[in-house]
């Protein structure tokens, strides 16, 4: 297994922490560390389950990541052989550092490898090109930094000419975001970490934000930098593209079982999709004489196609993937499953299971195949319009917070435009609206309303999709984000019934856990009062796949062999050792 570290400015990675659980039926496991192939470090497994220290003071930082490999050798029992499917669990990963965090003196060298938070200021009313500018930063950063996971936080500049301190902690950046003349990104303040200021008119300040992620930002190495038109990376994709197009290599795999997973990512393909089918190309290790085969294609754990394993060891076959199965991501699981005795440890070859990147992915568009927030994110590809309502910095800092996790949840830039709450609601594009106290419009039909002042009347669909009302006395405090289709039109609305704070309560309970938003599958989720929030599932009547919140969700397990490592090294784990060791 391949991974790579980050390292900011001025650190070094001083070794890689793990909590390493082994299989059942061992008499031991070391875990040896390259990089280049030369050798790092070797460490034996503890036989229960605790932390694991990998040594790297060694390893060489390149291009600010340090990129090493790890193998397992898992030695087995008298008898027992290595189960794939038990492996050697390796989780809460994180790095220890050491050395002092280096101050940025350009541009390009602003944003650190590693970042914890960032604080983008804006006026206190700002206009809606500062507010979109902002929002676009905020999501260019989350995509930047993946799953790093920083916190990002919109703050009110206490004056037009404010400028706020620079970070006041490691791995900290500040940015202001302003509409001016004097266009440009400029670091500002010294001693300590400087903060950034961007500037621009009001239809080029989106484009100077752009900058700071982007490819060319490591040409930007100087303190000030004027960008030009920069275009945005968001890239449409036709009815067919292969497993390249959509950013994927061959997809192999190894064992007595082999398995690929090819993924349908619809926030990749730019567009909600029906009537999806794979072209498969691939080869497997054919079945030597005595042993049978078959060939399975499963999508969300129902098979859609299967046939005998064949001597030419080769795949070309067209697969449908039927509508009801498809989600936001769809994995096709592709398998060899063998039939008969393989012998005992050792004495039967691994096969090979290889699916090309020339694989082919054909759909169509669609309008609402996949229904509640399983079709939020590329419903709303490839730009957004925002409503705002009257409070333009609050409802900005909302909006902020609920695009950073839907940008977490695409594998594509969303572009936006803040707009006013009814312009937005009355366009054809496809919309958020932030409407705090209650959204007043005729035109668009909550899945979830309420009305009364004493006792409260509750407008759900049970599970059937027919409308139902519970009278609740007294009245409670509901914030919701709400799924709606109008016509053709897409729409997420965030709102309460004129409780805003129970609103700030829901989104700040999703931006808590980044996971909370890809378990989201249902039409609506609310925070009633004190309660825990809850998903209102999809009526069974316009359901078009099986299963309950999080069955989409997308793990990522790094395999080693016989090995996983199942968590992602996110900002809560780095730790930072001072220039004498001591840790921050």
């Amino acid at each position: 297994m391949t991974i790579t570290v980050p390292v900011p400015d001025g650190l070094s990675l001083a070794s890689l922490n793990v909590t390493a659980e082994l299989p059942i039926y061992l008499r031991g496991a070391d875990l040896t560390v390259t990089q280049d192939k030369q050798f790092i470090a070797r460490v034996p497994i503890p036989a229960q389950r605790g932390q694991l220290i990998i040594p790297l003071a060694n390893a060489k930082v390149v291009e600010k990541s340090v990129t090493l490999r790890l193998r397992a050798d898992l030695l087995p029992a008298d008898r027992y052989c290595i189960d794939p499917n038990l492996p050697l669990r390796l989780t809460d990963a994180s790095a220890t550092y050491a050395g002092g965090e280096r101050a940025p003196a350009v541009v390009a060298d602003f944003l650190p490898a590693v970042l914890r938070k960032l604080v983008i200021y804006v006026n206190a009313k700002p206009s809606q090109a500062e507010a979109n500018a902002a929002i676009q930063l905020a999501e260019a950063v989350a995509a930047h930094y993946g799953s790093q996971n920083p916190v990002i936080e919109l703050a009110p500049l206490v004056g037009p000419d404010a400028r706020p301190a620079g970070a006041g902690a490691p791995m900290e950046r500040h940015i202001v975001v302003t509409e001016g003349t004097d266009a440009g990104l400029s670091l500002y303040g010294s001693g300590g970490i400087p903060g950034m200021r961007i500037t621009a008119r009001s239809d080029q300040l989106v484009n100077q934000v752009r900058l700071l992620t982007s490819s060319l930002a490591n040409y930007a190495v100087a303190p000030r930098v004027v960008a030009g038109q920069l275009k945005s990376d968001a890239r449409p994709i036709g009815n067919e593209a292969t497993l390249a197009d959509l950013g994927q290599q061959d997809l192999t795999d190894e064992g007595i079982n082999p398995q690929v997973d090819v993924p349908i990512d619809q926030t990749r393909i730019g567009r909600p999709v029906h009537h999806v089918q794979v072209h498969l190309r691939g080869t497997y290790t054919p079945l030597p004489a005595g042993l049978g085969g078959e060939i399975v294609v499963s999508a969300g754990g129902k098979t859609v196609a299967r046939w005998a394993a064949e001597p030419s060891g080769s795949i070309d076959r067209m697969i449908d993937v039927p509508d009801r199965l498809l989600k936001r991501y769809t994995t096709l699981t592709v398998a060899v499953n063998e039939a008969g005795n393989t012998g005992d440890c050792g004495a039967y070859q691994p096969m090979t299971l290889t699916i090309d990147s020339a694989t082919s992915v054909r759909s169509e568009p669609s309008s609402g195949s996949v229904p509640g927030f399983q079709s939020v994110v590329q419903s709303l590809l490839p730009k957004v319009q925002i409503g705002v309502g009257s409070d333009v910095f609050g409802d900005t800092a909302r909006a902020l917070q609920v695009m950073i996790g839907l940008q977490r949840l695409s594998s594509v830039p969303i572009d936006t435009a803040v707009v006013g709450l009814r312009d937005a609601a009355a366009s054809r594009d496809p919309a958020v609206l932030i409407a705090p106290g209650g959204l007043d419009d005729a035109n668009v039909s909550l899945p979830v309303s309420t009305s009364g002042s004493g006792p409260m009347t509750l407008n759900v669909v049970d599970k059937s999709g027919a409308p139902a009302t519970l009278t609740l006395d007294p009245g409670v405090r509901i914030g919701s984000l709400q799924v709606v289709s109008n016509g053709s039109k897409p729409m997420l609305v965030a709102t309460s019934n004129g409780a805003p704070g129970q609103l700030d309560k829901l989104i700040g309970w999703l931006s808590a856990d980044p996971w909370q938003w890809s378990a989201l599958d249902g039409m609506a989720v609310l925070a009633i009062d004190d309660r825990e929030p809850f998903v209102v599932a999809v009526p069974d009547t316009v359901t078009s796949a099986p299963g309950g919140a999080g069955s989409s969700v997308p793990v990522a397990l790094w395999w080693i062999g016989g090995v996983v490592l199942a968590a992602v090294i996110g900002v809560g784990a780095w730790r930072l050792i001072r220039h004498r060791g001591s840790r921050a």
